[in-house]
């Protein structure tokens, strides 16, 4: 729970900031001149971009809690069997034991979205986000039915 107290905190801040900007750079263009109209039109595209990646980003989180809700009511959550160390992190080399045995049953059932979330789920406890996020964008497009890219 906290951390989608902490995401919605976020979120409401960065909101905030581009209306913030927005309106800064409506005020740019608003002056007349080549510069300031120059100016604001490019104060302008740090909020829209902004605003895409905060979209994209929570759309994301969205589908990846969706299919944690249904795989948690088919009893198919992957359950932490992880070594920690004393200060509480995981231990890498039973991250690196259970990422391979995600890593085989992934590749047993490459079309089971069940599997790459599993397998996402092992990414990031080895400390890889960015293949994490990939094998969860491929679970995610699996479940809802659409072309994945290999």
């Amino acid at each position: 729970m906290g951390a989608k107290i902490t995401y919605a905190v976020t979120a409401a801040v960065l909101v905030v900031y581009f209306v913030l900007v927005g309106s800064r750079g409506v005020m740019l263009i608003q002056h007349g001149t080549l510069l300031t109209v120059t100016f604001g039109v490019a104060v302008l595209i740090l909020p829209v971009i902004g605003v895409w990646f905060l979209w994209k980003n929570t759309r994301f989180v969205q589908r990846a809690n969706r299919l944690a809700t249904e795989l948690d009511a088919e009893g198919g959550l992957p359950v932490d069997e992880l070594a920690r160390t004393p200060a509480g992190r995981i231990d890498r080399d039973s991250a690196d034991e259970v990422f391979a045995r995600r890593k085989a049953e992934t590749e047993d059932a490459p079309d089971d979205w069940r599997s790459w979330f599993r397998l996402a789920v092992a990414y990031h406890d080895a400390r890889d986000t960015p293949r994490a996020r990939k094998a969860m964008q491929h679970a995610i497009a699996l479940h809802d039915g659409k072309p994945v890219r290999a």
